[in-house]
């Protein structure tokens, strides 16, 4: 199976032209682990499909390294929308692409970065797949079973923002990212009960009213360097607490996305992609 290696400020994949690459959909979670694996695979937070779509040309899917399926990942769709020109799959430089977000659109910018229409934010409980009334939205709200301490905190409870960008997220506020301990806090708010399906958890640290910065915690991924889901979910949750305007700078310990959020709830994510090399994966 030949896969080509891309990152998108730091946060890397596995591509994989499914056109080409028939692979049993009951091995793919088997392959993801392996490959991900920065020991003894590739090493890689995620393998990525390009697959024919159910209504338009290309469909994305994406497995964590843990094995589980993710529905959407917004560095990654940037990587994808570079990886099927590279291919030569498409000749267009903008074209929708099937997630299981929904449809998205990306568009190749002349300068090498990819634009990408990235849908809806969503913030009722229900939509973001929370515990508790469903119309609900959780806007700089108590999160339980936390400590304060564990994010030096000097309030008496940790309180948070959930937003939705087809995978939930949550984004909590804290004076300086940096000392954050990902590996002890991260599993903490990934496995609390108010997400039965797990959550990415984002720490935000507000430099301007332009320009944030972030670092992450991604369910089944870990601490990775980048999040782009994250960082627009991040930017609406800084717009929502009035940190930010409705365009933000948000620099990730990879690099920077610029992030718009309009005033009609759609969300629009500008950064870059990279191909780091291409090889063989023996056995598929």
């Amino acid at each position: 199976m030949q896969f080509t290696k891309m990152h998108g400020i730091g946060n890397d994949f596995v591509m994989v032209n499914g056109f080409q690459n028939g692979l049993d959909e009951s091995t793919v979670a088997e392959l993801a682990r392996a490959v991900c694996d920065r020991k003894f695979g590739v090493g890689s937070d995620g393998l990525i499909l390009a697959v024919p779509g159910q209504k338009e040309r290309f469909a994305m899917r994406m497995w964590n390294p843990d094995g589980s399926e993710s529905e959407m990942c917004g560095n990654g769709i940037r990587c994808f929308a570079n990886f099927v020109r590279d291919e030569g799959l498409t000749p267009e430089t903008a074209f929708p692409v099937e997630t299981g977000a929904g449809l998205l659109a990306v568009e190749l910018m002349p300068d090498g970065r990819v634009r990408v229409d990235m849908g809806m934010a969503w913030l009722k409980r229900g939509e973001i797949g929370m515990t508790g009334p469903p119309v609900d939205t959780f806007i700089d709200q108590p999160v339980p079973n936390i400590e304060p301490s564990a994010i030096r905190n000097p309030q008496s409870a940790v309180t948070a923002t959930a937003v939705s960008m087809g995978n939930p997220h949550l984004v909590v506020f804290v004076d300086d990212v940096a000392p954050i301990d990902l590996e002890k806090v991260g599993p903490v708010f990934e496995h609390n009960a108010l997400f039965p399906n797990r959550v990415n958890t984002h720490f935000v640290q507000v430099l301007t009213t332009s320009h944030i910065r972030m670092r992450t915690w991604e369910r089944g991924a870990g601490a990775t360097l980048a999040c782009g889901t994250g960082a627009c979910a991040c930017a609406v949750a800084s717009f929502l607490n009035g940190h930010t305007g409705r365009c933000a700078v948000v620099s990730l310990p990879g690099g920077d996305l610029e992030i718009e959020y309009s005033e009609d709830g759609t969300v629009y994510m500008t950064g870059p992609s990279e191909t780091v090399f291409v090889g063989d994966w023996p056995g598929s």
